[in-house]
């Protein structure tokens, strides 16, 4: 139920901050705004051998580092508890015993998976990986 309250109000913030973006007419120095434009993105087709330009612009990008993080759950608490936490204090998360862990990228859900130990090290073996076609839509 918090998790639909929390979407509830992401959204609603959202929406606030497009109806005031949408009354915004200047930029602030008396020039008129301009309006966004959607971007255009390739579709993707996994059949299709890619071109050696299409492999050097993947090329390129390859080596760019970004930040990989499992989220094993969310909470909301006041800052007054926040600064009440000390060791050994429990903090309720919004996930079920069991239930699938969110792999991020950049902060964008990219998988779901489950905790694993390997050689002593704690890994995640993923479950099921968001398609290339849904994580697109989320950019939009």
């Amino acid at each position: 139920m918090s998790d639909e309250n929390d979407k509830v109000d992401d959204q609603q913030v959202a929406d606030e901050w497009a109806e005031a973006l949408a009354q915004q007419t200047s930029d602030g120095f008396g020039n008129e705004a301009l309006e966004a434009q959607p971007a255009e993105l390739q579709e993707f087709d996994q059949e299709s051998e890619i071109t050696p330009e299409e492999k050097r612009r993947l090329e390129s990008i390859l080596d760019i580092p970004v930040t990989i993080s499992m989220e094993v759950g969310r909470s909301k608490i006041n800052i007054r508890n926040l600064l009440q936490l000390n060791q050994g204090s429990v903090v309720e998360l919004d996930r079920v015993a069991g239930e699938p862990l969110d792999v991020l990228v950049n902060g964008t859900l990219i998988a779901h998976g489950e905790v694993v130990v390997v050689n002593d090290k704690f890994g995640i073996r993923l479950t099921d990986v968001i398609s290339q076609t849904e994580r697109i839509k989320k950019l939009r």
